[in-house]
């Protein structure tokens, strides 16, 4: 990326890359990619951007083309936002291999860029505005000739003759121009053997086109033309398509105002001045100065300054957090009254918010079970649409006449759409994984909204999950204690390197008491990692174990009888003991509590009211834990587990035939996490919690779970709702236009109606979060 950038003008931001019909062998360098692939191994995974998909049977039609490819992984289409996750290796097969793949089935498809994807989608609405607008006019002119035409010109053969070439010349410009998106787009659907929408679009126009084309060669054939109907509902279906691209957009746009939150340029300082430059040219260590007012452009650390920074933007809750020197700072939030210098971390897609926008578009373009349901009905919608067409021509043809069997074939192909069939699960999705993300609650996982209001047991985690996970020692025991502040400084200096809330209470103690810095503590060599039961390493030759008794036991090191009873007076009171051995002999314990979060008990008193089952896991002692429970008004306990049992017990309880909620925050909670049917994670926790769940809590709210809960519930309901009125539509409008009810004219007015219903309808999710906070 280096030498890439080393090529790029300073202080200018790089374009959105090369169109891909030109060079896109410019993919394939290592350089380039690594703006787009996070993981430049032979594993490579992409998101692409199509403006050309526009209808469900796109997503059918590019995700089978490419499973045919070597070296494909993975191909999935996002219809919402009409990206295309690409996941492929790189030693079998090249990006613009891909890409070429892709235009040869009428896709154009580049690297998806925020600032490129907003460009393209201006574009698009441009090019169909300039579409609508053509077909407007000449519907407006041949309109003039169809008057004259039903008010008596058609009754001399002439005039007849020559209004009918008059409005053959505007209908083949029109249908040339304003129709080219649905003729390319069907075109492209045969030379791959499929059927898309575009083709029943297409039939239905040409037939019309040539049949009126027809009576105005014949001069004697005694029938209508329909040109002006073929621009009427040519018109109109731009209308519906345009109507459709813009309340897609608003309805999903709260991922977009997320990537809006990161600014595109920051202040570099460097010696004492001060320079505006594009955040991608920043480099870790860099310091950045941000002024009140102004959001804070990376992710970093305070260098200088003090201030209020507003975190509204990950936590949903407008709550200002003071920020001072060595805070970390995250990119997007505001800084609201002070002047702060900041040295970079993080930049982009690196930064918290960068990886939050990147999940929610990962929700947004995951298929929940309901959804691939649908996609496998999707090949044969079309097929069966144009074979009720033709049983509709061939009935009216030997019943009525020609003319009707044309007119009513064409109604059938226009007013049959599946793009609201298709888009009923993505768009409620989109909607609720968009909406919640704004509200502190990060769904990674579309197919967790779907059956999160199942789960019928919640499995909590107790450190740091149902209590603060602020640990603090509250009582100390020695066998020596005139070594006390060496073995105390010894163990912080341990600890510090763990990332275990107990490690982090003890070395937040030892600071405090001992006004230590962050440069006071002592060299660690061999230090090691037990999970679930402690630590160890070696200061200046001298061999120290901090952990648990059982853990201590079982390395042959004796416990102090007089300690060992404290230790279990102590733990009737729901505190943990760490004990310190030195050179395997027992120095000393350590005894620490910690707070019950304040709206733990509401939230277990929710789920029981909801008929959930829910379980305490704790690797703490069986006294500690049922303590927990007794004060969270009682739970079932499962005590003294490791990480991998927490794992099994998630399995167990599975094996059973239930379905599991995990709800975790540390390390060892990864495993179960994973395990889980849905996995949920504290934003408080650690990286590797929040990579292996399914939602995130931002705002480090429990009862954000129970939010959580009824937004998936909200959510199947929109789903349910919007498949029943798409069935609803076809079920009754088929019919009317089989039986010859319904003109073409109508049947293009109503079919896009039937797509805004399905995205009106899951726009309404946005007030979900309106109503919790009036309730709340």
């Amino acid at each position: 990326m280096e030498s890439f950038y080393k090529r790029t003008p300073s202080g200018e931001l790089l374009s959105p890359p090369p169109p891909p019909n030109k060079d896109v062998e410019f993919f394939d360098y290592d350089e380039v990619q690594s703006q787009f692939v996070e993981n430049l191994s032979d594993r490579r995974e992409i998101t692409l951007m199509s403006e050309a998909i526009h209808c469900a049977a796109c997503v059918w039609l590019i995700e089978h083309t490419l499973a045919k490819m070597d070296g494909l992984l993975l191909a999935r289409v996002n219809f919402t936002n009409k990206q295309i996750k690409i996941r492929w290796d790189n030693s079998k097969t090249k990006l613009s291999t891909i890409i070429k793949e892709l235009n040869s089935i009428g896709y154009d498809a580049t690297p998806y860029d925020p600032s490129a994807s907003e460009a393209a989608y201006k574009k698009a609405n441009r090019d169909l505005l300039y579409r609508l607008g053509f077909a407007g006019f000449a519907m407006m002119n041949v309109m003039w000739f169809s008057v004259a035409l039903y008010t008596g010109a058609a009754d001399d053969s002439e005039y007849r003759n020559y209004f009918h070439w008059l409005e053959f010349i505007i209908a083949t410009a029109a249908l040339a121009y304003s129709g080219q998106p649905f003729l390319k787009g069907a075109l492209t659907a045969l030379k791959s053997r499929t059927v898309g929408m575009d083709v029943s679009i297409s039939l239905g126009m040409l037939t019309t086109y040539f049949y009126s084309l027809w009576v105005t060669i014949e001069p004697t054939h005694s029938g209508d033309v329909y040109f002006d109907t073929l621009i009427d509902f040519m018109f109109l279906l731009l209308i519906g398509r345009y109507l459709e691209a813009i309340s897609k957009n608003k309805a999903i746009d709260s991922s977009r105002r997320l990537m809006e939150l990161q600014p595109k340029v920051a202040r570099k300082t460097h010696d004492g001045v001060e320079a505006i430059v594009p955040v991608r040219t920043l480099l870790r260590g860099d310091s950045i100065v941000v002024k009140p007012g102004e959001q804070i452009p990376v992710d970093g650390v305070v260098l200088n300054g003090q201030s209020m920074v507003n975190e509204s933007m990950l936590s949903g809750e407008s709550k200002e957090v003071s920020k001072g020197v060595n805070d970390a700072v995250i990119a997007g939030t505001l800084n609201v009254d002070g002047h702060l210098t900041i040295t970079v971390e993080k930049i982009l897609q690196d930064t918290q918010l960068g990886k939050i926008v990147h999940m929610v578009e990962e929700a947004q373009g995951s298929k929940a079970p309901i959804q691939c349901t649908a996609d496998k009905i999707m090949p044969w919608f079309v097929s069966t649409t144009i074979s009720l067409a033709l049983a509709s021509f061939v009935f009216w043809f030997f019943n009525e006449s020609l003319e009707f069997a044309v007119m009513t074939a064409t109604a059938v192909l226009i007013i049959t759409c599946p793009c609201a069939f298709g888009l009923a699960t993505p768009m409620a999705i989109a909607v609720a994984s968009g909406v919640s993300a704004r509200n502190g609650i990060l769904v990674k996982n579309g197919t967790v909204l779907e059956i999160l209001h199942s789960i019928e047991h919640f499995v909590f985690d107790k450190t740091g999950t149902l209590t603060k996970g602020k640990m603090k020692v509250v009582k100390e025991a020695y066998v020596d204690s005139d070594s006390r502040e060496t073995i105390l400084k010894a163990t912080a200096s341990i600890e510090h390197l763990s990332e275990h809330s107990l490690a982090t209470a003890i070395v937040e103690s030892v600071k405090q008491e001992f006004n230590y810095g962050t440069n006071s503590w002592l060299k660690v060599d061999g230090f090691k990692i037990t999970a679930g039961k402690g630590v160890e390493g070696s200061i200046d030759g001298v061999f120290y174990q901090i952990g648990t008794a059982g853990w201590l036991a079982s390395l042959g090191i004796a416990i102090p009888q007089e300690l060992n009873v404290q230790a279990l007076k102590q733990a009737k009171l729901a505190q943990t003991a760490v004990w310190i051995a030195k050179d395997a002999v027992v120095q000393g314990v350590l005894f620490l509590e910690d707070e019950i979060r304040p709206e733990a008990v509401e939230l277990i008193a929710r789920l029981k009211a909801k008929g959930k089952k829910v379980t305490l896991l704790s690797g703490d002692l069986q006294v500690v834990a049922d303590r927990v429970a007794e004060q969270l008004g009682g739970m079932n306990v499962i005590a003294e587990v490791l990480p991998d049992d927490k794992n099994e017990v998630i399995r167990s309880l599975q094996a059973k035939g239930q379905t599991v909620a995990m709800i975790g925050d540390g390390v060892n909670d990864a495993p179960a996490l994973v395990r889980a049917n849905v996995g949920i994670a504290l934003g408080s926790g650690t990286d590797v919690s929040m990579e292996s769940a399914d939602i995130v809590l931002m705002n480090n709210e429990l009862l954000a779970v129970d939010t959580a809960i009824e937004l998936s519930a909200k959510t199947l309901r929109t789903i349910k709702q919007n498949i029943a009125s798409s069935i609803t539509y076809n079920l009754i409008m088929v019919p009317l236009a089989m039986t010859g009810v319904l003109t073409p004219l109508i049947a293009a007015i109503t079919m896009p109606l039937s797509s805004l219903v399905v995205i009106g309808n899951a726009a309404r999710i946005r007030s979900f979060f309106n109503k919790k906070k009036q309730t709340n």
